[in-house]
């Protein structure tokens, strides 16, 4: 029963307190790449720590814990079951499955966001080879439509797109300089990170990991986007590029320049920080890959 109270304590912490906690915090502007992969840490956390909560709450009377190990040992995966061990039977297994949901419940919600969002790739990209046109000196394609906007399309249909308005507001140096925070998107393959982050997000409604998670990770992308961009080009192209798109709106599918945060990250780019400490930045690895296994070791 402690360990049970332990993890769901651990679970609560990690799914409640903690996101508003980082959320609030200065220093993941400054270190985008070690919060988002805090962010990441603390979903697989909240995951681990509820599922062995709950494995623990209905393994609570130990000949449910014994028809378990019955289970295991038919199925070759405890050689070490005792000899009095009772087969499992179904109200076992049925009770296997609570904790099994929660790591399944994201799971299934992953894929079934992964095809959506597939589907509405492929539809927009061949919208695009009807109406847009291809301009071989940026390696983009344009779109005949007076807002400027500009987004890239990751995946298979693999595309950076820029609308006409685009191309007269924005000069050389701006263009480029926003083509080169979308190609950050695409060859970072940030669609995915953000495809992990809304399934959770739809697996645990109402939860503020959940919450926090979804938006801070759109954030930190566009933020690790803006810094791979100012590697060539200068702080003024690109802020001055991003104000130009701001009212651009890109598909759902899509990565759009504008993005999330604006104001943040234009304050961010034109007024930069010095970046945290490398211990500091080492100890937010640690702790993000450490966390996960916290639960384990409270259960064993």
């Amino acid at each position: 029963m402690i360990t049970t109270v332990g993890l769901t304590g651990y679970a609560v912490l990690v799914g409640v307190a903690v996101p508003y906690a980082l959320a609030a915090a200065r220093w993941p502007h400054r270190a985008p790449t070690a919060a988002l992969l805090a962010w990441q840490g603390l979903t697989l956390t909240f995951v681990v720590a509820s599922a062995l909560a709950v494995y623990h709450l209905v393994l609570a009377e130990q000949h449910v814990h014994d028809g378990i190990v019955g289970l295991l040992g038919a199925c070759g995966l405890a050689a070490d079951a005792p000899p009095g061990a009772a087969p499992a039977g179904p109200a076992d297994v049925a009770l296997l499955m609570a904790p099994a949901t929660i790591v399944l419940l994201p799971l299934g919600w992953l894929l079934t966001t992964a095809w959506q969002t597939g589907r509405e790739r492929r539809r927009h990209a061949g919208l695009l080879a009807v109406i847009g046109a291809d301009a071989a000196d940026y390696e983009a394609t344009v779109v005949d439509h007076d807002v400027p906007a500009v987004y890239c399309l990751p995946g298979r249909e693999r595309r950076i797109v820029v609308t006409r308005g685009a191309l007269e507001r924005l000069t050389d140096e701006q263009l480029r300089a926003v083509l080169a925070h979308e190609m950050a998107h695409i060859e970072g393959r940030h669609h995915l990170v953000r495809l992990a982050a809304t399934a959770f997000a739809r697996a645990f409604p109402g939860l503020p990991l959940a919450r926090h998670a979804r938006e801070q990770t759109a954030l930190l992308l566009e933020m690790i986007a803006d810094d791979r961009a100012l590697r060539g080009h200068s702080r003024d192209a690109l802020a001055t590029a991003m104000c130009e798109v701001a009212a651009g709106r890109a598909p759902g599918s899509a990565l759009g320049a504008g993005g999330s945060g604006v104001l943040i990250r234009l304050r961010r780019i034109l007024t930069p920080e010095a970046r945290p400490r490398r211990i500091t930045r080492l100890g937010v690895l640690l702790a993000s890959l450490t966390a996960p296994f916290l639960p384990l070791l409270v259960a064993c």
